[in-house]
């Protein structure tokens, strides 16, 4: 049971919040946390590069001089990727660099990054954060009562923000998103994480959904199989019989 204190607005602690890092992952499986990062790293490559072939580059395709009694080495074309202003030899083309990943699986992924990140002590909660209008100054000084500066940090809402949002977009290394946008990725790319108490409620409340689903869909699973074993024997019986 990890035990997080709540803090105001000036970095004063107001209360704590009791919640055990199992709600959100029962374990921890370093194979599927690296398996959700390399998905969105690779997802995020636009690979639109290209270069030039040897069939791209302006030149002759003729011959540039006799095979033998010149002295030099022998050469074809001036196209050559050998050669100066010759093309690349394996040019590159653009290509897609998307992967897929199982929607239950980048879910649990992401329980199982926030899970990491609360046993790592390294979520800091505040009670509320709204302001009257965007206000990047009040934002900064926010971060700094709570020694959240000076690292990369995650600003967490529960639901998106707007105010919130361009308060803190103009701060280096402070990244925002709402409880609904949260992945692996972003969850542990920064250092720190700050979250709202409603944010952490939803977070739970989510989690509690998702194993219930994980249940229900086992269960199902589990009712389909038996199923099918009885029909096949049925059959087998019929065929004997």
């Amino acid at each position: 049971m990890a035990s997080l204190k709540i803090h105001d607005r000036a970095g004063k602690q107001v209360g704590t919040y009791e919640i055990d890092p199992k709600e959100l992952a029962p374990r921890i499986s370093k194979r599927l946390l690296h398996q959700a990062v390399v998905t969105y790293q690779a997802n995020d490559r636009q690979g639109t590069f290209r270069s030039k072939s040897r069939a791209d580059v302006r030149g002759s395709t003729k011959k540039m001089y006799r095979q033998k009694g010149t002295g030099n080495a022998r050469a074809g074309s001036r196209r050559s990727g050998v050669r100066r202003g010759g093309g690349h030899i394996f040019a590159k083309r653009p290509r897609d660099f998307s992967v897929g990943l199982p929607r239950r699986s980048a879910q649990v992924a992401t329980r199982m990054a926030l899970a990491t990140q609360l046993r790592d002590d390294q979520i800091v909660l505040i009670d509320e954060l709204n302001f009257a209008k965007p206000t990047t100054r009040d934002m900064a000084a926010i971060i700094k009562a709570l020694g959240c500066d000076g690292a990369s940090l995650l600003v967490t809402t529960e639901q998106y923000d707007v105010v919130v949002y361009k308060s803190a977009r103009n701060i280096a290394g402070v990244s925002i998103s709402p409880v609904a946008d949260l992945n692996a990725l972003t969850v542990m790319t920064p250092r720190r994480l700050l979250m709202t108490k409603g944010a952490l409620d939803a977070i739970r409340a989510k989690a509690k959904a998702g194993v219930e689903e994980g249940k229900a869909d086992k269960a199902a699973a589990g009712t389909g199989r038996r199923a099918k074993r009885a029909a096949t024997a049925t059959k087998a019986k019929a065929k004997k019989q």
